[in-house]
């Protein structure tokens, strides 16, 4: 394992997935948000389309085209739309603290639909982790955001991506995984455009631009996240997932002249530990259920 370079790759990713937000965001002002998407999408769609032919794999091998991928891109689809409107509706440090809730949300699956157990300390962690979503959103009170629902949506979404990766034969190469994904993308925003008042229009050259640097930053950011996943312990480099919540707001405050108030970084606090606390915990029952397994009878 190479965990150092594991962590900088990570740390790349993030700042990567960051920039991409930021351009999106940047975007929305002036282009529909299913014409980003489609844009974005197709870019890099082609560009994992060309790794996929220089390792010389078939991207309609029949094992990629079963339901269990199917589905996973659908979701993946449906997490592209709900994270990108939010962006453009909500304040990017919002959208990144809540989106932070994802891991609870994956425990919290894998417990009702994996039948994985999960024991009353992580289900405290889940449910105050959860009240820090709500502390960041506030329904009913001042300050309230609707739009910031649809994070929640897509951290739903997310979820159920990364529960079905879990049940997806191995035999799926990742090249073949990540074109299925940029497709659902570009579906996605050809669906917005069909289905909603959205219309599109002729992107200026510096919107091309932002569209370019979108796709290369999240192209970059899928690539780095990927490879750090493969090369390095996940204990180790799981905890620097949640830089990306600290490169938002400084991204935020930089572009968009956003301050988190007290209640948001509040809340960011209490998703960001109760999710540590579960993965501590969760490598710690796995450790113990390895050291039972070598016992012997």
């Amino acid at each position: 394992m190479d965990n150092v370079k594991g962590i900088v790759l990570l740390l790349i990713a993030m700042v990567g997935f960051t920039i991409e937000d930021l351009f999106i965001k940047q975007l929305s002002g002036s282009l529909a948000v299913g014409q980003i998407l489609l844009f974005i999408g197709l870019g890099a769609g082609v560009v994992f389309f060309v790794a996929l032919r220089l390792q010389k794999q078939s991207l309609w091998s029949r094992d990629a085209w079963q339901p269990m991928p199917v589905l996973r891109a659908l979701a993946e689809g449906g997490a592209a739309m709900s994270f990108a409107t939010a962006l453009a509706l909500v304040d990017i440090s919002v959208v990144a603290a809540v989106f932070q809730a994802t891991p609870l949300a994956i425990t919290m699956g894998a417990a009702l639909f994996l039948g994985e157990q999960v024991g009353w300390r992580r289900w405290s962690a889940i449910f105050v982790g959860f009240i820090g979503v709500l502390i960041i959103i506030r329904p009913g009170l001042a300050g309230f955001e609707p739009n910031a629902l649809l994070v929640l949506v897509s951290v739903l979404c997310v979820a159920a991506r990364d529960l079905m990766t879990r049940r997806m034969p191995a035999s799926i190469p990742s090249s073949v995984v990540s074109v299925q994904a940029y497709l659902a993308v570009v579906v996605a925003g050809g669906a917005m455009l069909m289905f909603t008042p959205q219309t599109m229009v002729a992107p200026t050259s510096f919107e091309w631009g932002m569209l370019a640097g979108g796709t290369i930053f999240g192209v970059v950011a899928y690539y780095g996240i990927v490879t750090a996943t493969r090369i390095a312990d996940a204990a180790v480099i799981t905890p620097f997932r949640y830089s990306r919540l600290v490169f938002s707001m400084i991204g935020g405050a930089i572009v968009f002249s956003e301050r988190p108030d007290a209640m948001t970084l509040l809340g960011s606090a209490l998703i960001i530990a109760t999710g540590l606390y579960t993965f501590v915990r969760e490598r710690r029952l796995a450790r113990r259920a390895a050291r039972m397994a070598v016992q012997p009878a």
